[in-house]
């Protein structure tokens, strides 16, 4: 699937006759709800440390797609219906010169990689740290799932059109020049925004800043656990099944990313994940999840109290001196 949309979107890049793409899906259950994690799983298993020529390449040719539509020159439309999670994400999350990311009444949007103990990549050292205030951060460590009101609150969505006007707007998109493609879709959308409802980020936010903001995962959760509001009792919850290395991992992460470009960004998440893999934390992560399906990962370290910040910099160190790194020409 990344190589097939690689191909149509350079194809589609310089073809004076596409005025825009449109990223759609064939079921209404998701547009995309991320990567086959039981192929991570398999391929990592495969060879010592994680190491399977097919995971190197899978990587680096999803990030050089995110790259892709990131910097894509034409209109980009990603009908972001249903389940967007992960991988789905990524090729939906495009620049702000030409992205129109569309949530409706279906959407169920998540970055949860640090529930396999992965952490959010596909670019999301750059979208999530970009958020406001420590919205990211929320994201990024909980892993919960959030609505269309909150995508477009925290800034990964641009408009909401319910499921019942996704035909209309089809028509309106086959009937619109690209050059006022962007325009059109907003006006179409603009008196739909207020059926997406309240945000419940929005609502909460005094409290997620107050948690949040912390410095570091310990702060955050000890600060979490003094807090009797059920909004924290859940993120909290979440948290304490998480990998406690990964967690440390995506707070590095975002900061990073925060003073990163997307290209820069992509190539930090591509050394991450190779280490991520050497480690064995996520295929540990997927074992539970999805192959033995016992729910008790045997995290490494097990406890938050373990992780030391030289366990946490050692994944990202270097494992291509830059010359060879394989995003260097993003």
């Amino acid at each position: 699937m990344v190589r097939a949309m690689t191909a149509a979107l350079l194809a589609w890049r310089d073809d004076h006759d596409v005025a825009a793409v449109v990223v759609r899906s064939t079921s209404e259950k998701a547009l995309c709800a991320g990567g086959d994690i039981r192929f991570f799983h398999d391929a990592g298993r495969a060879t010592p440390q994680g190491g399977s020529a097919l995971l190197e390449d899978f990587f680096t040719e999803e990030y050089a797609l995110n790259h892709l539509i990131h910097c894509y020159p034409k209109p980009y439309i990603a009908l972001m219906d249903g389940v967007v999670m992960g991988g789905g994400m990524g090729i939906a999350q495009g620049g702000p010169r030409c992205a129109v990311r569309i949530v409706t009444n279906r959407t169920k949007m998540a970055m949860p990689e640090v529930n396999i103990g992965l952490f959010p990549d596909v670019g999301g050292s750059h979208f999530l740290s970009r958020a406001p205030g420590s919205l990211g951060v929320y994201l990024g460590l909980t892993g919960l799932t959030i609505g269309a009101a909150d995508a477009l609150y925290v800034g990964l969505a641009d408009h909401y059109v319910p499921d019942t006007e996704l035909a209309a707007l089809s028509d309106l998109i086959g009937s619109t020049s690209g050059g006022g493609l962007r325009e059109a879709v907003a006006t179409f959308a603009r008196p739909l925004r207020a059926g997406a409802g309240d945000s419940p980020l929005l609502a909460h936010r005094a409290l997620i800043e107050r948690h949040f903001g912390h410095a570091s995962v310990p702060d955050i959760m000890a600060s979490l656990r003094d807090d009797d509001d059920p909004f924290a009792r859940q993120a909290l919850g979440a948290m304490e099944q998480r990998s406690p290395l990964m967690m440390c991992v995506t707070l590095e992460l975002l900061k990073r990313g925060a003073r990163l470009g997307v290209a820069d960004c992509l190539r930090m998440e591509r050394t991450v994940v190779r280490r991520t893999f050497e480690h064995g934390e996520v295929l540990e992560g997927v074992r539970a999840l999805v192959i033995d399906k016992d729910n008790a990962p045997r995290w490494n370290p097990p406890a938050l109290a373990d992780v030391t910040d030289a366990m946490v910099a050692q994944l990202f160190e270097p494992a291509w001196p830059d010359h060879a790194h394989p995003l260097r020409h993003l």
